[in-house]
């Protein structure tokens, strides 16, 4: 399957952003972008990721979206169900409420919080075991891409996943690949590096599941409405997380916009 075929993502990442009355405000004007010139879901599949306090407000007010936009969890625990956890929020609590989507790995989860290997690959069990989706995040540091260690990095953490995900289940899995150098530094991996990057990707993922060909790989790292384009028109990116972007309605409209006319 090429490129093209696959059904694009744009996922927007809000990270510990905004206050709730902007939140509010952001949701509700994506929401006038999408009643004005609809994106359907066949075009671009739409997805924001509040933080944990804004899930359940977020999902509720787009239910009148006029396309179906998704809300998605930006993390979750590495411990199963219920119990005497403090803090924390399982897989099972997320599906129960209605969550059917997280992100596991991001690199501010990796460098900041110690989402090491083990961590990692414990919350996408638990994850999938719900019977959750995952969006995947894999990316490499200025000095491992300086010191030529990128692809090798990215590749063992396609691996670590690999370790943990079951023939059937890689369905549920979409990966997006994001140099920790460009996230929220207004730095983007040029086009050409980008896609050279998810070629790899794409390659590695084809070794290790049929379901390699054709799932997305989202691109993230300072993800504008100015660069969407070009990111698109790349045969093996399939969409965009989006950091600070998809905190302005506008922009996060116009990225997923490009998507949608480019990979139709």
């Amino acid at each position: 399957m090429s490129g093209s075929a696959i059904t694009p993502w744009v996922v927007g990442n809000w990270k510990m952003n905004p206050m709730q009355s902007d939140s509010q405000q952001l949701i509700q004007s994506l929401k006038q972008y999408l009643q004005a010139a609809p994106i359907s879901a066949q075009q671009c599949r739409i997805a924001v990721a509040p933080t944990a306090i804004a899930l359940l407000p977020v999902q509720q007010q787009l239910k009148d979206a006029a396309v179906d936009v998704l809300t998605v969890a930006q993390d979750l625990s590495r411990v199963a169900g219920t119990g005497a956890y403090t803090g924390e929020v399982s897989a099972e609590l997320l599906k129960d409420s209605g969550i059917e989507h997280v992100l596991i790995g991001h690199s501010e989860r990796r460098e900041l919080f110690g989402d090491n290997v083990q961590i990692i690959t414990e919350k996408v069990k638990n994850a999938l075991k719900a019977d959750l989706s995952i969006i995947y995040c894999v990316g490499e540091s200025l000095e491992q891409r300086e010191s030529g260690q990128a692809e090798q990095v990215v590749l063992q953490q396609i691996c670590d996943l690999a370790n943990v995900v079951s023939n059937a289940q890689w369905t549920k899995v979409i990966v997006a690949y994001e140099p920790i150098w460009a996230i929220g530094t207004g730095k983007t991996a040029s086009p050409a590096d980008a896609q050279a990057m998810h070629a790899n990707i794409r390659s590695g993922l084809k070794q290790l599941t049929p379901h390699g060909e054709t799932m997305a790989i989202l691109y993230g790292g300072s993800v504008k409405a100015e660069n969407a384009e070009a990111l698109a028109a790349c045969p093996d990116i399939n969409g965009a997380l989006v950091g600070g972007a998809a905190l302005n309605a506008e922009s996060f409209y116009q990225i997923a916009q490009a998507f949608a006319q480019v990979k139709k």
